[in-house]
């Protein structure tokens, strides 16, 4: 599995711990150099699909195939996958250059290759005067940078990565962020990445595999499931934080009317329902605060703001609707606790959903 694969197929796979359903038939194609995404909440199945892709479970049902041919009966090591753990997984003992030689060790490449190649993944990684440091002597980020290292300088046909940047702080995972897009497109990497994180998907990913309760509900590119979310679960996940419980009135084409906390409002029909009940989705960068002095619209939400956070430029506000719901919503405007606010939408921002 040293060569560099056109598509890898995940065909049908299910993992069962007991009476546990973690994985309910997973089928995904991934494509030779791509950059794919499990993305979904604790406990979706995307850590145990990555850990089966591995090698380090075993299937309890389905097939996984490198340009047509099973490798899910392999061991991982025959695999010859690059691995990236949450929690970098390094020998303590080992200096930096030892850590990221050791896989080459074990696969006894020639010593001379071994320097060459240890030599070109410190320079990758910006770690060439940390070579003779230990682990424990290096920040989080740095330590990162090896582990990275170990699993690239392999030349893996795949890098799965598990969660990489979850240890960091803020301001390290941004730099880490662009560091792995940046490994990923000069080596010409095809990766696997799994995240609970929207924000980084979005940002690293050519698709995304959102996944919930072991089962895959969107896949596509981070532009799609954005804007396009399939159904409510996917648009919770993806940054619709306000849904609101909603009865269809109308329809007409791809646009549906609804009457959501006692307002109709007009939006875009997502595979919702022609009449009864629906799910009104809108993130809250979507909320459009009217100017006190405007005229009343049929289509406004009136509520009452509860808590401000300051975000800079903008603020996070939660208020609270007439009927005791709460809405999210991010403004420039300057508002406080107490302030009455009136809210709308434009029609193409509005999702509707089944419930």
């Amino acid at each position: 599995m040293s060569d560099r694969f056109t598509e890898l197929t995940i065909d049908g796979v299910r993992r069962v711990f007991g009476e546990q359903v973690a994985l309910r038939g997973m089928d995904l194609t991934i494509k030779g150099g791509e950059f794919v995404a499990l993305l979904g909440p604790s406990g979706c199945g995307k850590s145990t699909a990555l850990n089966c892709l591995a090698g380090l479970l075993p299937l309890s049902g389905g097939r996984i195939l490198v340009d047509g041919e099973r490798i899910d009966q392999l061991p991982p090591e025959k695999r010859g996958f690059g691995m990236v753990f949450q929690n970098y997984a390094l020998f303590p003992h080992m200096s930096v250059r030892r850590n990221i030689a050791f896989g080459l060790a074990m696969r006894k490449v020639a010593k001379a290759e071994q320097a060459r190649r240890v030599e070109e993944a410190l320079r990758l990684v910006q770690l060439g005067a940390h070579a003779d440091k230990f682990p424990g002597q290096l920040s989080g980020g740095q330590q990162q940078r090896v582990a990275i290292a170990r699993a690239v300088v392999m030349e893996p046909p795949l890098v799965l990565m598990d969660e990489p940047l979850s240890n960091l702080d803020a301001s390290l995972r941004l730099e880490m962020r662009s560091e792995i897009r940046r490994l990923h497109q000069s080596l010409g990497l095809t990766t696997v990445y799994v995240t609970h994180d929207q924000e980084e998907a979005l940002a690293l990913a050519d698709r995304l595999v959102v996944m919930r309760d072991g089962e895959v509900q969107q896949v596509g590119t981070p532009q799609e499931v954005y804007a396009q979310p399939v159904n409510r679960h996917v648009a919770g996940f993806m940054g619709y934080r306000n849904l609101l419980p909603a009865v269809v009135t109308a329809t007409d084409g791809e646009h549906v009317t609804v009457t959501a906390e006692g307002v109709a409002l007009t939006g875009v029909n997502r595979n919702g329902p022609s009449s009864g009940e629906a799910v009104v989705a809108v993130r809250p960068e979507d909320f459009a605060v009217l100017a006190p002095s405007a005229p009343p619209q049929a289509d406004e939400l009136r509520a009452e703001v509860e808590i401000v956070e300051y975000h800079g430029r903008e603020q996070a506000v939660e208020a609270r609707l007439p009927g005791g719901r709460a809405v999210h919503l991010r403004t420039t405007e300057r508002l406080a606790p107490g302030d009455a606010v009136r809210l709308r939408v434009p029609v193409e921002r509005v999702l509707v959903f089944a419930p």
